[in-house]
């Protein structure tokens, strides 16, 4: 499978690195300083590169990164050009970082922007802090590695998620129906260290919290 890994620039601790990182890391224009800063050298950076300061610029040119120039008047966001550009290098699955974080209008267009009808296909996992977060598709299966005691929450982005089964989980569901708008999928608890969600039609965001709960 094509790996790529993407870094925005949001927020990102250490702690979000756990192994080293596999395929293609591109950078949409100020996640290249999160790059820098943990020790990776992007391929590619992408943007208006009105967050990139001149010495880390400097430091990446040296180091043969290609920069793809855009202009500040734009209709797409640096993150959009970013996962455009790894659809084109063949991406089937993309590990996004620093995607959360400040502004939360950029927040949720970054999260709502991996639901786009383009993208279907790609396997989407987005890292920050102690939270992993991915979407799913109608007739797609998604398993979930964690721990014991992990919050899971499951949020309808469509109008209705249909044919919605949990396995692994402390409260399972069997072909139910969540509709948009409604809490009832969160916090849900994982029973073993892989649980599988699967849904028949709609559009899931789904939650890994790796915090123990209580209760």
């Amino acid at each position: 499978m094509n790996q790529i890994s993407i870094f925005a620039n949001g927020e990102i601790s250490l702690s979000e690195i756990s192994q080293p990182l596999e395929g293609m890391i591109i950078a949409a224009d100020g996640g290249a300083r999160h790059c820098l800063r943990l020790g990776f050298i992007p391929q590619v950076v992408i943007g208006d590169f009105d967050s990139l300061s001149e010495a880390d610029a400097a430091i990446l040119q040296a180091s043969g990164t290609e920069f793809i120039h855009y202009p500040a008047d734009k209709d797409e966001t640096d993150l959009e050009l970013a996962l455009d550009y790894a659809v084109k290098q063949g991406a089937q699955a993309i590990t996004l970082y620093g995607l959360l974080g400040g502004r939360w209008d950029m927040s949720f267009a970054n999260l709502l922007l991996l639901a786009a009808p383009r993208f279907a296909g790609i396997r989407f996992c987005v890292i920050s802090g102690d939270t992993e977060a991915y979407i799913l598709r109608g007739g797609e299966t998604l398993e979930i590695n964690g721990q014991p005691g992990n919050t899971v929450s499951a949020i309808p982005l469509s109008a209705d998620v249909c044919g919605l089964t949990y396995t692994g989980l402390r409260w399972p569901l069997e072909n139910a129906v969540l509709s948009f708008g409604t809490p009832r999928g969160v916090s849900n608890v994982l029973n073993r260290e892989i649980a599988k969600i699967s849904l028949e039609n709609g559009l899931l965001l789904v939650m890994l919290i790796a915090k123990q709960v209580n209760g």
